[in-house]
C-alpha cells in the first residue's frame, strides 16, 4: 500500500509541473476544460479520490469522470493524424513533461492494482478504470502539445 501511495504522490506532484507549464495552453478540443492547465488540475483532484481509496477511506470515484476523460481522448484524437507507430518522446518542452508524466501514471497503475489484487485496500473499478485511462490521456496531451507547436512527431528508424 505505501508503494502505491507513494507512486500516487510522486504522479500528483510531476503533474503540478506539467499544469505550471502549460497553465495557460488553450486545450481547443470542445471540452469543458479551457486550458491544459485547468485539465491537469482536474486531473489531480481525482488523484486524491484514489489515493483515498488506497488508504483505505470510502470515497467514491464517479464513473462519469472516465466518460469525461475518453470524450476528452476522442476529441483528441480527431484533429491530430492517426498513430501508426511509436513516436520518440519529446518534441516541445510541454511535450515531453507530459510523456513523463504518461510513464508515472502507468507505473502508479500497476501500483494500485497490486493493492486492489493484494485485498487491503477496497479499489473501486471506477478507480481502476480512471488510473487506466489517465495514460492515454496524457500521451495524447503530450501530442496535442507538439501539434499545437508546430512540431512532426518523429518514429525511431530501428537502425
Amino acid at each position: 500500500m505505501a508503494e502505491a501511495l507513494g507512486t500516487l504522490d510522486e504522479l500528483d506532484s510531476f503533474l503540478g509541473i506539467c499544469k505550471v507549464k502549460s497553465a495557460k495552453l488553450d486545450l481547443g478540443v470542445g471540452s469543458q476544460f479551457k486550458t491544459f492547465g485547468e485539465l491537469t488540475h482536474w486531473i489531480q483532484e481525482n488523484l486524491f479520490i484514489i489515493q483515498a481509496q488506497v488508504a483505505g477511506a470510502s470515497k467514491v470515484m464517479d464513473g462519469s469522470k472516465i466518460t469525461i476523460m475518453e470524450g476528452i481522448i476522442d476529441n483528441i484524437e480527431k484533429v491530430l493524424p492517426p498513430i501508426k507507430t511509436f513516436f520518440i518522446a519529446g518534441g516541445d518542452e510541454i511535450s515531453a513533461t507530459f510523456d513523463f508524466g504518461r510513464t508515472l501514471a502507468r507505473r502508479a497503475e500497476r501500483r494500485v492494482i497490486a493493492v486492489s489484487d493484494e485485498g487491503p485496500s477496497k479499489i473501486s473499478a471506477e478507480a481502476l478504470s480512471f488510473m487506466n485511462r489517465l495514460s492515454s490521456l496524457l500521451y495524447a496531451l503530450a501530442r496535442l502539445s507538439n501539434a499545437k507547436s508546430g512540431i512532426t512527431e518523429e518514429s525511431p528508424n530501428y537502425k
